[in-house]
């Protein structure tokens, strides 16, 4: 159900979504199986260059399922701290190398 109402685009029509968030929310549903990007690249590819932070805020109150937020690590590579476990499962079955609590080769 959630592929198909990102999928059909509803979402953009959200009355539930800010601008700043719907922008976002189209970058992060960009990011196909395996493609990771930092909070910064998201800001910045959403046309809020140093919005990283409020990135990060967005994904941690967007309902769970609804965009992939496990492909958006720091830019260090480090996992979202609370969720690393199950974001590096996530990675991991989409072939992403994941050591520890970081991603590779981000370092």
């Amino acid at each position: 159900m959630v592929d198909e109402w990102l999928n059909s685009g509803e979402w953009l029509d959200s009355e539930d979504l800010s601008d700043f968030e719907r922008d976002v929310a189209r970058v992060l549903v960009s990011l196909g199986p395996g493609e990771l990007a930092t909070y910064g690249e998201v800001a910045l590819e959403a046309g809020h260059p140093g919005a990283a932070r409020a990135v990060g805020s967005f994904l941690s109150r967007a309902p769970t399922g609804v965009f992939p937020w496990w492909r958006v690590v720091a830019a260090t590579g480090r996992l979202v701290s609370g969720a690393a476990q199950e974001q590096a499962e996530l990675l991991r079955a989409e072939g992403v190398e994941v050591t520890g609590d970081r991603v590779r080769p981000m370092a």
